[in-house]
Order: C-alpha cells, then sequence, then structure tokens
C-alpha cells in the first residue's frame, strides 16, 4: 500500500526551481538545435520551434487561468514576440 508523504514548502520550491531549469534548458537546447540545423546544413525545423512555441503558450495559458499575469510580464512577451518575429524576418531573407 502506498502512503502519501506531505512536502514542505522548501522541497517545493526547490522541486519548481528544477522543473524551470530543466524547461530552459530543453526550450534553448531546441533553439539551438533549429539554428544548426538552419545555418549548417539548409534544413528547416518548424516542429521542433512548434514544441518551444507549444510550451510556452502552455504556461501562459496556465498564469492566465490562474490570474498572475501582470502588465508589464504581458509587456515583456509582446516585446519578446516582436524581436523573435523581426530577427525571424531578417534570417529568412538572409537565407534565400
Amino acid at each position: 500500500m502506498t502512503t502519501i508523504v506531505l512536502r514542505n514548502e522548501h522541497e517545493t520550491g526547490i522541486d519548481l526551481a528544477a522543473d524551470r531549469l530543466a524547461y530552459l534548458v530543453i526550450s534553448y537546447g531546441l533553439l539551438l538545435i533549429v539554428a544548426y540545423r538552419s545555418f549548417v546544413n539548409g534544413e528547416s525545423a518548424w516542429d521542433l520551434i512548434g514544441l518551444v512555441i507549444l510550451g510556452g503558450v502552455v504556461g501562459l495559458v496556465y498564469r492566465m487561468r490562474q490570474g498572475v499575469v501582470s502588465g508589464r510580464w504581458t509587456l515583456l512577451l509582446v516585446a519578446t514576440m516582436g524581436l523573435a518575429i523581426l530577427v525571424a524576418g531578417v534570417v529568412a531573407i538572409a537565407m534565400r
């Protein structure tokens, strides 16, 4: 029979920090793989970019449902998306 073990705030905080770091490693790792495939091999990797975007969207939707999305956070998100679109456009034009 399995017993339920309650965790304290310290353990929960460590788990959340570890999950955040793991997400960052996976996201930036995927972006590096996409950049390598694009610039070195000349391949497109939209499936991997889609995974990074989907991960961000899931996090945003969860935060919105919990009511913790602030105006500053939204501004930062929009600025990041704008910069990403600009860089993607420049890379797409340069690769032609």
